[in-house]
């Protein structure tokens, strides 16, 4: 960790069970497009329940993909292009891919093919858009509400892009656990083991910063404990306002690092093999976490307070951990080769996100 380092992070925090109900507050008189699922009949009442709280929305967007990809955020802007009148502001309720979708909407508008543009080296950030942006998490995982980045998918060429810009942070974010509460334990659990490796790839990062690794310390701390409870009460709100916070802690911690190794890696899998975001990026932790030991001093001391002084007995703990979730840490489990994943791991190395990781090539190697 530098002995120089600067924190920020500039979305306002509302947290508590009920909060949902002040949108309208933070609407404060605002047009706005309320952007959500199409899947499920929760969702239909969020869009009745805001609708009446905040005032009828001047577009409703819906059709949302789980990884967002160039077609499907074509159509969503199109939707949003609908609109009668102009939105002066995105509502966005749902997961990790309903908020990204949502910083899409706000640089592109109308026409996707400005935000392409961009992410393919086209055109400048000054070609982009600025609507503020209202997140609504309804997961405890993406920790999206707290960054300004989104993941976009060109599913046809097998690539995957990061929209980011400072103007992509939400203007408030608002989190009220009883909106995770309908979650299924699939989801649940790969949304929680997001959250953990967002925490933990912050902390051997080469942007770690002791603000950053306080907050991953505590969300790693709490979603080990809280999630395998979590998984045998999905009811349980106590339970579910614990991971949303966690969760947000998470975003916090990787919102000023970015990631590392683990979600380059994962990118790959999801691509190449369908692998479920939250499972592509967390099954590795072990091997990374063994490849870590001794190479920073900051970045032990941050894992000994989530793992014990024992580092090597804490990646075997992360192995168990894990494998009581039900989530193999061996890559041929997930239809890789041998062959294909040691490239994978070469490529990831190379990628932005792999270059924030402070361990080496032989080391990880060595581990996976």
């Amino acid at each position: 960790m530098s002995q120089s380092w600067k924190y920020a992070n500039p979305v306002n925090v509302t947290f508590g069970v009920g909060s949902i109900s002040r949108i309208g507050e933070k609407l404060a008189g605002r047009s706005y497009c309320l952007l959500t699922y199409n899947d499920h009949p929760a969702f239909d009442a969020l869009v009745d329940r805001v609708s009446k709280e905040a005032g009828r929305p001047s577009v409703v967007v819906r059709d949302v993909e789980p990884n967002p990809s160039f077609q499907g955020l074509r159509a969503a802007c199109a939707a949003f292009g609908a609109a009668a009148k102009v939105p002066q502001v995105i509502v966005a309720i749902g997961g990790g891919s309903v908020i990204d979708t949502a910083k899409v909407l706000a640089a592109s508008g109308k026409d996707f093919a400005r935000v392409q543009a961009y992410l393919q080296g086209r055109a400048g950030a000054d070609t982009l858009l600025n609507l503020p942006i209202i997140a609504v998490p309804t997961t405890s995982g993406t920790g999206s509400e707290v960054t300004c980045w989104a993941t976009v998918w060109d599913t046809d060429a097998k690539k995957k892009y990061s929209l980011a810009h400072e103007s992509l942070y939400p203007e408030h974010a608002i989190l009220d656990p009883e909106l995770t509460l309908g979650i299924p334990r699939a989801l649940t659990l790969s949304t929680g083991l997001d959250a953990l490796s967002h925490a933990l790839e912050s902390i051997w990062n080469v942007n770690a910063n002791p603000v950053s690794s306080n907050h991953a310390v505590f969300a790693a701390r709490e979603i080990m404990v809280v999630l395998p409870q979590l998984l045998e009460r999905l009811d349980n709100l106590d339970l579910r306002s614990r991971m949303s916070r966690a969760s947000l802690l998470a975003g916090l911690a990787f919102s000023n690092t970015k990631t590392a190794l683990a979600h380059s890696l994962s990118y790959y899998l999801t691509l190449h093999h369908g692998t479920v975001h939250g499972i592509a990026c967390s099954f590795t932790l072990p091997a990374i976490l063994r490849s870590v030991i001794g190479k920073n001093a900051d970045c032990d001391a941050a894992l000994k307070q989530i793992f014990g002084d024992d580092l090597v007995r804490g990646a075997s703990n992360l192995d168990a951990f894990l494998a009581g979730l039900g989530v193999s840490t061996q890559a041929t489990d997930y239809g890789v080769t041998q062959d294909n994943w040691l490239n994978a791991i070469n490529d990831a190395l190379l990628g932005e996100r792999g270059r924030n990781f402070i361990g080496s090539r032989e080391a990880i190697l060595a581990a996976a």
